[in-house]
């Protein structure tokens, strides 16, 4: 177990955390949950490379894929909301109209 890997990854996972609780920014709070994606694929991946384990680098593949569907649909959904001459920010979006 790498204490440095294990750190750097709690640190990232609590900075997205306070990003996505302390910001109201939709575009603050989307970069948020991205690093917490990351942190958990870099704490996966340093588990499945010290057991050896394939299975844990094909389940980080998979994670790093839909993370990256996620990030084209989110960052659609913040710039629709952007064109709509709506502010960026999560009070604004209390009610959807279509």
């Amino acid at each position: 177990m790498n204490p440095l890997v294990w750190s750097a990854s709690a640190t990232l996972f609590l900075f997205g955390l306070a990003a996505l609780i302390l910001r109201r920014e939709l575009l603050a709070m989307f970069l948020g949950l991205e690093l917490m994606v990351l942190a958990a694929v870099l704490a996966l991946g340093e588990t499945a490379a010290r057991l050896g384990d394939s299975e844990g680098f094909v389940a980080v593949l998979l994670i790093l894929a839909i993370a990256a569907a996620e990030a084209v649909v989110g960052l659609t959904l913040i710039l629709r909301v952007h064109w709509s001459g709506r502010p960026p920010e999560t009070e604004a979006l209390r009610e959807l109209k279509g």
